[in-house]
Protein backbone atom coordinates (compact mmCIF):
# COMPACT_ATOMS: atom_id res chain seq x y z
CA UNK A 1 0.00 0.00 0.00
CA UNK A 2 2.80 2.54 1.01
CA UNK A 3 4.64 1.97 -2.67
CA UNK A 4 1.03 2.89 -3.96
CA UNK A 5 0.86 5.77 -2.47
CA UNK A 6 4.35 7.02 -2.81
CA UNK A 7 3.67 6.95 -6.65
CA UNK A 8 0.78 9.56 -6.05
CA UNK A 9 2.19 12.49 -7.48
CA UNK A 10 1.25 15.98 -5.88
CA UNK A 11 -0.29 17.33 -9.23
CA UNK A 12 -2.58 14.15 -8.65
CA UNK A 13 -3.64 14.86 -5.13
CA UNK A 14 -4.52 18.69 -5.93
CA UNK A 15 -6.25 17.52 -9.50
CA UNK A 16 -8.99 15.61 -7.02
CA UNK A 17 -8.80 17.84 -3.87
CA UNK A 18 -11.28 20.23 -5.20
CA UNK A 19 -13.60 17.55 -6.50
CA UNK A 20 -13.40 15.36 -3.26
CA UNK A 21 -13.96 18.80 -1.51
CA UNK A 22 -16.71 19.59 -3.63
CA UNK A 23 -18.58 16.43 -3.08
CA UNK A 24 -17.88 16.59 0.49
CA UNK A 25 -19.32 19.51 0.94
CA UNK A 26 -22.38 19.13 -1.32
CA UNK A 27 -23.13 15.97 0.99
CA UNK A 28 -23.26 17.93 3.84
CA UNK A 29 -25.63 20.53 2.33
CA UNK A 30 -27.91 17.32 1.21
CA UNK A 31 -27.56 16.02 4.98
CA UNK A 32 -29.10 19.61 6.04
CA UNK A 33 -31.53 20.09 3.71
CA UNK A 34 -33.01 16.81 3.56
CA UNK A 35 -33.82 14.54 6.61
CA UNK A 36 -33.44 11.31 3.94
CA UNK A 37 -30.30 11.72 1.62
CA UNK A 38 -27.68 10.61 4.38
CA UNK A 39 -29.35 6.76 5.16
CA UNK A 40 -27.92 3.65 4.17
CA UNK A 41 -31.32 2.81 1.14
CA UNK A 42 -30.79 6.29 -0.42
CA UNK A 43 -26.71 6.50 -0.29
CA UNK A 44 -27.15 2.77 -1.53
CA UNK A 45 -29.85 3.99 -4.40
CA UNK A 46 -27.12 6.68 -4.76
CA UNK A 47 -24.12 4.01 -6.07
CA UNK A 48 -26.63 2.38 -7.73
CA UNK A 49 -27.70 5.04 -10.34
CA UNK A 50 -24.22 5.85 -10.79
CA UNK A 51 -22.73 2.26 -11.26
CA UNK A 52 -23.65 2.38 -15.31
CA UNK A 53 -22.01 6.43 -15.99
CA UNK A 54 -19.38 5.76 -13.47
CA UNK A 55 -17.96 2.66 -15.52
CA UNK A 56 -18.73 4.12 -18.70
CA UNK A 57 -16.69 7.73 -17.94
CA UNK A 58 -13.62 5.28 -16.46
CA UNK A 59 -13.34 4.15 -20.22
CA UNK A 60 -13.54 7.79 -20.97
CA UNK A 61 -11.29 8.82 -18.99
CA UNK A 62 -8.12 6.64 -20.97
CA UNK A 63 -9.58 8.94 -24.18
CA UNK A 64 -9.27 12.53 -22.77
CA UNK A 65 -6.35 11.76 -20.65
CA UNK A 66 -4.87 10.94 -24.43
CA UNK A 67 -6.06 14.45 -25.33
CA UNK A 68 -9.10 12.83 -27.05
CA UNK A 69 -12.83 12.35 -27.12
CA UNK A 70 -15.44 9.42 -27.51
CA UNK A 71 -19.15 10.37 -28.14
CA UNK A 72 -20.12 6.82 -29.24
CA UNK A 73 -19.98 5.50 -25.77
CA UNK A 74 -23.55 6.13 -24.96
CA UNK A 75 -24.09 4.01 -28.33
CA UNK A 76 -21.72 1.43 -27.74
CA UNK A 77 -23.13 0.75 -24.26
CA UNK A 78 -26.52 0.19 -26.07
CA UNK A 79 -25.28 -1.95 -28.72
CA UNK A 80 -23.33 -4.18 -26.52
CA UNK A 81 -26.89 -4.95 -24.78
CA UNK A 82 -28.55 -5.63 -27.66
CA UNK A 83 -26.01 -8.02 -29.15
CA UNK A 84 -25.89 -10.04 -25.62
CA UNK A 85 -29.81 -10.23 -25.65
CA UNK A 86 -29.76 -11.27 -29.10
CA UNK A 87 -27.16 -13.91 -28.30
CA UNK A 88 -29.48 -15.50 -25.45
CA UNK A 89 -32.56 -14.18 -26.89
CA UNK A 90 -32.87 -14.69 -30.16
CA UNK A 91 -30.27 -17.41 -30.94
CA UNK A 92 -29.94 -18.96 -28.19
CA UNK A 93 -26.13 -19.27 -26.97
CA UNK A 94 -24.78 -20.30 -23.51
CA UNK A 95 -24.05 -17.18 -21.46
CA UNK A 96 -20.31 -17.28 -21.25
CA UNK A 97 -20.64 -16.75 -24.79
CA UNK A 98 -23.72 -14.42 -25.11
CA UNK A 99 -21.87 -12.18 -22.32
CA UNK A 100 -18.27 -12.30 -24.40
CA UNK A 101 -20.36 -11.05 -27.63
CA UNK A 102 -22.03 -8.24 -25.85
CA UNK A 103 -18.36 -6.90 -24.14
CA UNK A 104 -16.74 -8.18 -27.11
CA UNK A 105 -19.15 -5.56 -29.49
CA UNK A 106 -17.96 -2.70 -27.62
CA UNK A 107 -14.88 -4.03 -27.93
CA UNK A 108 -14.81 -3.98 -31.39
CA UNK A 109 -16.76 -0.63 -32.07
CA UNK A 110 -13.55 1.14 -29.68
CA UNK A 111 -10.96 -0.65 -32.01
CA UNK A 112 -12.82 0.50 -34.92
CA UNK A 113 -12.86 4.51 -33.81
CA UNK A 114 -9.20 3.84 -33.12
CA UNK A 115 -8.61 2.34 -36.85
CA UNK A 116 -10.61 5.66 -38.23
CA UNK A 117 -8.59 7.86 -36.28
CA UNK A 118 -5.13 6.20 -36.92
CA UNK A 119 -5.61 4.83 -40.52
CA UNK A 120 -8.39 7.36 -41.63
CA UNK A 121 -6.81 10.34 -40.42
CA UNK A 122 -10.07 11.42 -39.02
CA UNK A 123 -10.37 13.88 -35.61
CA UNK A 124 -11.64 11.64 -32.51
CA UNK A 125 -15.11 14.04 -32.35
CA UNK A 126 -15.96 13.08 -35.90
CA UNK A 127 -14.77 9.71 -35.80
CA UNK A 128 -16.96 8.43 -32.82
CA UNK A 129 -19.88 10.96 -34.13
CA UNK A 130 -19.99 8.57 -36.85
CA UNK A 131 -19.81 5.31 -34.50
CA UNK A 132 -22.58 7.26 -32.44
CA UNK A 133 -24.76 6.95 -35.32
CA UNK A 134 -23.53 3.57 -36.81
CA UNK A 135 -23.59 1.46 -33.23
CA UNK A 136 -27.42 3.06 -32.72
CA UNK A 137 -28.68 2.08 -35.96
CA UNK A 138 -26.92 -1.15 -35.56
CA UNK A 139 -29.02 -1.42 -32.24
CA UNK A 140 -32.22 -0.54 -33.93
CA UNK A 141 -31.76 -3.02 -36.74
CA UNK A 142 -30.42 -5.70 -34.76
CA UNK A 143 -33.45 -5.48 -31.68
CA UNK A 144 -36.08 -4.87 -35.06
CA UNK A 145 -36.40 -1.55 -32.63
CA UNK A 146 -37.90 -3.70 -30.01
CA UNK A 147 -37.12 -4.78 -26.65
CA UNK A 148 -35.53 -8.02 -26.09
CA UNK A 149 -36.47 -10.67 -22.94
CA UNK A 150 -36.24 -12.43 -20.98
CA UNK A 151 -33.09 -11.97 -19.90
CA UNK A 152 -31.49 -15.03 -17.93
CA UNK A 153 -31.68 -15.15 -14.00
CA UNK A 154 -28.18 -15.10 -13.66
CA UNK A 155 -27.84 -11.64 -15.35
CA UNK A 156 -30.71 -9.75 -13.69
CA UNK A 157 -28.89 -10.63 -10.77
CA UNK A 158 -26.00 -8.81 -10.88
CA UNK A 159 -28.40 -5.58 -11.50
CA UNK A 160 -30.61 -6.38 -8.83
CA UNK A 161 -28.56 -8.64 -6.73
CA UNK A 162 -26.32 -7.83 -3.19
CA UNK A 163 -22.77 -9.19 -1.54
CA UNK A 164 -23.08 -10.36 1.88
CA UNK A 165 -26.42 -9.45 2.19
CA UNK A 166 -26.55 -5.18 1.80
CA UNK A 167 -24.48 -4.33 -0.49
CA UNK A 168 -25.50 -3.85 -3.89
CA UNK A 169 -23.65 -6.01 -6.93
CA UNK A 170 -23.87 -2.94 -9.34
CA UNK A 171 -21.63 -1.17 -6.73
CA UNK A 172 -19.06 -3.83 -6.46
CA UNK A 173 -18.40 -3.99 -10.36
CA UNK A 174 -18.00 -0.28 -10.28
CA UNK A 175 -15.86 -0.69 -7.87
CA UNK A 176 -13.82 -3.42 -9.40
CA UNK A 177 -13.67 -1.45 -12.80
CA UNK A 178 -12.13 1.35 -11.20
CA UNK A 179 -10.04 -0.43 -9.28
CA UNK A 180 -8.99 -2.14 -12.98
CA UNK A 181 -8.81 1.76 -14.33
CA UNK A 182 -6.65 3.09 -11.62
CA UNK A 183 -4.01 -0.07 -12.35
CA UNK A 184 -3.99 0.44 -16.18
CA UNK A 185 -3.15 4.28 -15.80
CA UNK A 186 -0.57 4.16 -13.07
CA UNK A 187 1.25 0.94 -13.78
CA UNK A 188 1.21 -0.07 -17.27
CA UNK A 189 2.86 1.02 -20.29
CA UNK A 190 -0.22 1.81 -21.58
CA UNK A 191 -1.44 4.29 -19.20
CA UNK A 192 2.04 5.80 -19.19
CA UNK A 193 1.96 6.53 -22.91
CA UNK A 194 -1.97 7.83 -22.14
CA UNK A 195 -0.28 10.93 -20.09
CA UNK A 196 2.12 11.61 -22.83
CA UNK A 197 0.15 11.37 -25.85
CA UNK A 198 -2.27 13.60 -24.25
CA UNK A 199 0.29 15.59 -23.00
CA UNK A 200 2.11 16.02 -25.90
CA UNK A 201 1.38 13.45 -28.73
CA UNK A 202 4.57 14.94 -31.29
CA UNK A 203 7.38 14.54 -28.29
CA UNK A 204 5.36 11.04 -27.55
CA UNK A 205 5.89 10.27 -30.58
CA UNK A 206 9.96 11.52 -31.16
CA UNK A 207 10.39 9.61 -27.74
CA UNK A 208 9.68 6.40 -29.22
CA UNK A 209 5.85 5.35 -28.46
CA UNK A 210 3.90 4.47 -31.21
CA UNK A 211 1.05 6.80 -31.20
CA UNK A 212 -1.25 4.88 -33.28
CA UNK A 213 -0.71 1.56 -31.31
CA UNK A 214 -1.29 2.77 -27.90
CA UNK A 215 -4.68 5.41 -29.64
CA UNK A 216 -6.02 1.29 -30.86
CA UNK A 217 -5.73 0.57 -27.21
CA UNK A 218 -7.14 3.70 -25.47
CA UNK A 219 -10.18 3.28 -27.71
CA UNK A 220 -10.64 -0.52 -27.41
CA UNK A 221 -10.63 0.31 -23.84
CA UNK A 222 -12.89 2.68 -23.93
CA UNK A 223 -15.25 0.57 -25.92
CA UNK A 224 -14.74 -2.26 -23.47
CA UNK A 225 -15.46 -0.58 -20.63
CA UNK A 226 -19.03 0.61 -22.78
CA UNK A 227 -19.57 -2.76 -23.10
CA UNK A 228 -19.20 -4.11 -19.68
CA UNK A 229 -21.59 -1.04 -18.76
CA UNK A 230 -23.81 -1.74 -21.37
CA UNK A 231 -24.34 -5.46 -19.69
CA UNK A 232 -25.03 -4.56 -16.15
CA UNK A 233 -27.68 -1.51 -17.76
CA UNK A 234 -29.06 -4.42 -19.59
CA UNK A 235 -29.22 -6.29 -16.10
CA UNK A 236 -31.04 -3.59 -14.28
CA UNK A 237 -33.26 -3.04 -16.80
CA UNK A 238 -34.13 -6.67 -16.99
CA UNK A 239 -34.52 -6.43 -20.86
CA UNK A 240 -32.01 -5.44 -23.36
CA UNK A 241 -33.10 -1.90 -24.90
CA UNK A 242 -32.18 -0.68 -28.53
CA UNK A 243 -32.44 3.17 -27.34
CA UNK A 244 -30.48 2.17 -23.61
CA UNK A 245 -27.72 4.87 -23.18
CA UNK A 246 -29.26 7.63 -25.03
CA UNK A 247 -27.13 10.64 -24.51
CA UNK A 248 -24.98 8.71 -21.94
CA UNK A 249 -22.01 10.01 -23.46
CA UNK A 250 -22.58 13.34 -22.47
CA UNK A 251 -22.71 12.46 -18.52
CA UNK A 252 -19.46 10.23 -18.87
CA UNK A 253 -17.98 13.22 -20.22
CA UNK A 254 -19.15 15.59 -17.59
CA UNK A 255 -18.24 12.96 -14.64
CA UNK A 256 -14.25 13.14 -16.31
CA UNK A 257 -14.57 16.83 -16.62
CA UNK A 258 -15.61 17.49 -13.23
CA UNK A 259 -13.28 15.22 -12.03
CA UNK A 260 -10.76 17.20 -12.77
CA UNK A 261 -9.77 15.75 -16.19
CA UNK A 262 -8.81 18.20 -18.65
CA UNK A 263 -10.08 18.49 -22.10
CA UNK A 264 -6.73 19.48 -23.50
CA UNK A 265 -5.43 16.06 -22.61
CA UNK A 266 -2.40 14.90 -19.90
CA UNK A 267 -4.35 15.34 -16.92
CA UNK A 268 -6.38 13.09 -14.90
CA UNK A 269 -7.18 9.95 -12.70
CA UNK A 270 -9.83 7.27 -12.47
CA UNK A 271 -10.47 8.10 -8.70
CA UNK A 272 -10.99 11.50 -9.90
CA UNK A 273 -13.82 10.31 -12.28
CA UNK A 274 -15.49 8.24 -9.85
CA UNK A 275 -15.75 11.23 -7.55
CA UNK A 276 -16.80 13.09 -10.54
CA UNK A 277 -19.61 10.61 -10.92
CA UNK A 278 -20.25 10.35 -6.97
CA UNK A 279 -21.08 14.35 -7.54
CA UNK A 280 -23.60 13.68 -10.71
CA UNK A 281 -25.16 11.02 -8.43
CA UNK A 282 -25.25 12.82 -5.59
CA UNK A 283 -26.47 16.39 -7.05
CA UNK A 284 -29.95 14.78 -8.65
CA UNK A 285 -30.68 12.55 -6.00
CA UNK A 286 -30.55 15.55 -3.47
CA UNK A 287 -32.39 17.69 -5.97
CA UNK A 288 -34.77 14.60 -6.44
CA UNK A 289 -35.23 14.73 -2.77
CA UNK A 290 -35.88 18.46 -3.11
CA UNK A 291 -38.81 17.68 -5.51
CA UNK A 292 -36.89 20.18 -7.77
CA UNK A 293 -38.16 19.56 -11.15
CA UNK A 294 -36.12 17.68 -13.93
CA UNK A 295 -35.61 20.87 -15.95
CA UNK A 296 -34.61 22.57 -13.57
CA UNK A 297 -32.20 19.57 -12.11
CA UNK A 298 -30.88 20.28 -16.04
CA UNK A 299 -29.89 23.39 -15.49
CA UNK A 300 -27.74 23.14 -11.95
CA UNK A 301 -26.00 20.51 -14.12
CA UNK A 302 -24.79 22.44 -16.87
CA UNK A 303 -23.83 25.32 -14.27
CA UNK A 304 -21.57 22.80 -12.13
CA UNK A 305 -20.04 20.99 -15.59
CA UNK A 306 -19.69 24.89 -16.79
CA UNK A 307 -17.59 25.64 -13.49
CA UNK A 308 -15.57 22.90 -13.57
CA UNK A 309 -14.28 23.22 -17.06
CA UNK A 310 -13.34 26.78 -16.37
CA UNK A 311 -11.57 25.71 -13.39
CA UNK A 312 -9.57 23.18 -15.45
CA UNK A 313 -8.90 26.38 -17.42
CA UNK A 314 -7.53 28.57 -14.81
CA UNK A 315 -5.67 25.97 -13.44
CA UNK A 316 -3.76 25.48 -16.96
CA UNK A 317 -3.32 29.24 -17.27
CA UNK A 318 -1.04 29.11 -14.19
CA UNK A 319 1.27 26.08 -14.75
Amino acid sequence: MSSVVGRIRPRELLSRGGPLGGLLILCIVMTILSPFFLTFNNLSNVGIQIAVIAILALGQTFVIVSGGIDLSVGSVLGLSGIVFGWATVVAGLPLPVALALGIGAGALAGLTNGLLITLGRLPSFIATLAMLSAARGLSLVISGNAPLNPIPGAVRTLGSGTFLGFVPLPIILMLVMWAAAVVILRSTYAGRCMYAIGGNEEASRLSGINVSRQKLVVYTLSGLFAGIAGILLTARLASAQPQAGFTFELDAIAAVVIGGASLSGGVGTASGTLIGALILGVLRNGLNLLNVSSDWQQVVIGVVIALAVMTDTLRRRKV
